[in-house]
């Protein structure tokens, strides 16, 4: 044999035992995969106050994302189930322990609601799986209630009070009524607002927390027009909020000069509340369909699916539930350790946002969006609603490293 031809002989057979190995080694990853399927379990308020913010479209949000999989990781088929939990946070944890146990459910996804989604990543590190929330608000998911195997994804009550309450006493509402949800969500939204605003120079005059749900304010809005605040603020979300405002509206608290300042907007609260009222309305949001090209075509196939847009936790769905399935086709693993790790350690460029990224809290860290309702002349077509004001960095947006009282962050 020549030397030229020992040495491809040489080449040929390293390039048969690359080859070997690659092959062992997807057969090893591909057997890392609990079950043999990727089970993904979809947990939200499907018939409720939330629903339209969430609920089916939120299913079909995250059907879509493992549709351009093709329904499946590697050879692994991949799973799908749903639930309603109607917010309440016993059904929502006996559902998630109901679907680890007897079903191997590998991730819970959605998780509306902040008692459930508490109630859910408490379990979800108990069992050792992994949880990813896009719906549910409490900042204190990745603060005191952080667990190595959950995460948070789109928004939380800092991000959108902290911003919110900033601009609007710059821009000189400084003295300010809230209005809350009687829950965690709405706890945290009045003490982060309630600081933000005192922080910056306001005063809050007056505060009432509402049952959830609620269908009557007339109580709830008279209290805020006798405060003489200036801004009345909202920390409610989905059909409470719509409720709120129209009420308000009925009572002429804007009319009178009091404005309203809804610190958890959807484009599907001010699709149902109208231009002619919302207009005008400032809040900080985390994502937009009309933001940019990528947004405007997922959007676009969204809507040809359900026949509306989609809101930013819906959106945020199909963003999450895809990072979670790049994971565990790159780590060739469901485990919940190995899938959050390689999630921290993945920059997030796609169609929800650029440049993001997961913290060690699990806090998914991303820009956020002050956010403007176009006057009825403004808009142009049935979901041109809104308009961006200026962007907020995401180290601005969510609570600082520096603050945090989570047991996985080392200060």
């Amino acid at each position: 044999m020549s030397a030229t031809q020992s040495l491809r002989a040489s080449r040929l057979a390293k390039a048969v035992a690359i080859g070997l190995f690659a092959g062992l080694a997807a057969t090893t990853a591909q057997a890392n995969i609990s079950d043999n399927e990727v089970r993904i379990g979809y947990l939200d308020d499907l018939s409720g106050p939330y629903s339209d913010l969430a609920g089916p479209g939120g299913y079909e949000a995250i059907r879509m994302a493992v549709e351009d999989f093709d329904n499946k990781v590697g050879d692994k088929k991949i799973v799908l189930f749903q639930a309603d939990h109607k917010n309440n946070a016993d059904l929502g944890a006996n559902t998630a322990r109901e679907w680890i146990d007897r079903r191997g459910v590998d991730l819970i996804a959605g998780l509306n609601a902040s008692p459930v989604a508490i109630a859910v990543s408490r379990l979800v590190e108990e069992k050792n799986r992994f949880a990813i929330v896009s719906t549910a608000a409490a900042a204190s998911l990745t603060n005191e209630y952080c667990t190595p195997n959950h995460i948070h994804y789109v928004y939380d009550t800092y991000s959108v009070s902290n911003g919110a309450a900033k601009a609007i006493v710059a821009n000189g509402g400084k003295t300010w009524y809230l209005l809350s949800a009687d829950y965690a969500f709405g706890h945290a939204m009045e003490e982060q607002v309630s600081k933000a605003v005192a922080e910056n120079g306001g005063q809050v005059l007056g505060k009432a927390r509402h049952p959830f749900p609620t269908s009557d304010f007339s109580s709830y809005v008279l209290q805020a027009q006798a405060s003489g605040a200036q801004i009345v603020g909202l920390a409610s979300a989905g059909s409470d909020l719509v409720n709120a405002i129209s009420t308000a509206q009925q009572f002429g608290l804007m009319d009178a000069g009091q404005t309203m300042a809804s610190l958890m907007v959807f484009i599907t609260d001010i699709k149902s509340i109208g231009l002619q009222t919302a207009q005008g309305t400032q809040f900080v949001s985390g994502w937009y369909w009309d933001m940019n090209d990528e947004s405007r075509a997922w959007a676009k196939r969204y809507h040809e699916r359900t026949g509306n847009m989609p809101t930013m936790v819906q959106a945020g769905m199909y963003s999450s539930t895809t990072q979670y399935l790049k994971a565990v086709e790159a780590t060739g693993s469901d485990d919940p350790k190995a899938v959050r790790e390689h999630m921290i350690k993945t920059p997030i460029n796609d169609m929800f946002a650029k440049d993001g990224r997961v913290r060690e809290d699990g806090r998914m860290v991303h820009d956020m969006y002050l956010m403007q309702v176009k006057a009825p002349a403004d808009s142009t077509s049935e979901w041109d609603l809104f308009e961006t004001k200026s962007v907020i960095p995401g180290d601005e947006a969510f609570l600082p490293l520096s603050e945090s009282k989570c047991k996985l962050v080392n200060n």
